[in-house]
């Protein structure tokens, strides 16, 4: 399948929040407003872009790319990838394959020593995908839900 991958643009979020909704994801929509302010806040960091491909002028995947700089790692930077959907009826065709490349492309030649992600834990065919793609589990991944916890435990 010839895809194209490019930086998105205000015209194709419409297009991702649609990728956003679909069962797979889990998760509520942003109202379109909500989501160009979001974009163009995200858009006036250094290094946080959000990416499509496109199939035949179609919008096909998505995914987000922050590289981040470090006093660690003596100072290497690292790239941190989100927000990663394929179109449903598409999925298995590669698109994915390429979109993670070209966010791997971008990390090397930016100087990361790393290119991380998470994804959450019921999405085991995500997880699949991504041990093929040559994606290690390394190490642990912590969080703490900040809409229904407001501080850390005592020890």
């Amino acid at each position: 399948m010839n895809i194209e991958i490019r930086e998105a643009s205000e015209r194709d979020l419409p297009h991702i929040l649609s990728l956003y909704s679909q069962p797979e994801m889990d998760e509520e929509i942003l109202p379109l407003e909500r989501a160009k302010e979001i974009f163009y806040k995200m858009k006036s960091y250094p290094d946080y872009r959000v990416y499509v491909a496109t199939h035949q002028g179609e919008v096909v995947g998505t995914f987000a790319l922050l590289i981040m700089d470090n006093l660690a790692h003596m100072g290497t930077p690292s790239g941190v990838v989100e927000d990663v959907v394929v179109k449903e009826d598409l999925q298995g065709q590669g698109i994915g394959k390429q979109m993670m490349r070209f966010a791997l492309d971008l990390c090397c030649k930016k100087g990361c020593y790393k290119m991380a992600l998470s994804s959450s834990l019921k999405r085991e065919r995500a997880h699949r995908f991504y041990e093929t793609l040559g994606f290690v589990k390394h190490g642990y991944s912590f969080l703490i839900d900040c809409r229904n916890k407001t501080e850390v435990k005592d020890v």
